[in-house]
This record gives structure tokens, sequence and C-alpha cells, in this order.
């Protein structure tokens, strides 16, 4: 897989992820729920 697309799979998945819970969280929160998704998209 490419940098590229590698990239555009992480952004999706931060945009997703920020859209459906919005601001406010901490940033632990977010890195745990990023790592989650990424684990479920491959």
């Amino acid at each position: 897989m490419a940098e590229n697309e590698i990239a555009k799979i992480v952004v999706d998945a931060a945009y997703h992820i920020h859209k459906r819970l919005g601001p406010g969280l901490l940033e632990s929160v977010y890195e745990v729920i990023l790592a989650h998704e990424l684990k479920k998209r491959g």
C-alpha cells in the first residue's frame, strides 16, 4: 500500500470519528478510538 493510500485511510477515519463525536474528548480517547477504527478497516 502506498503512503498516499495510508494517509487517506487515516485522515478519513479521523474525520469520521471527529464528525461523530465532536470536539472535547481527551486526546488519549481519540487515540484509542482511531486505533480501533483503523483495525476495523484493515
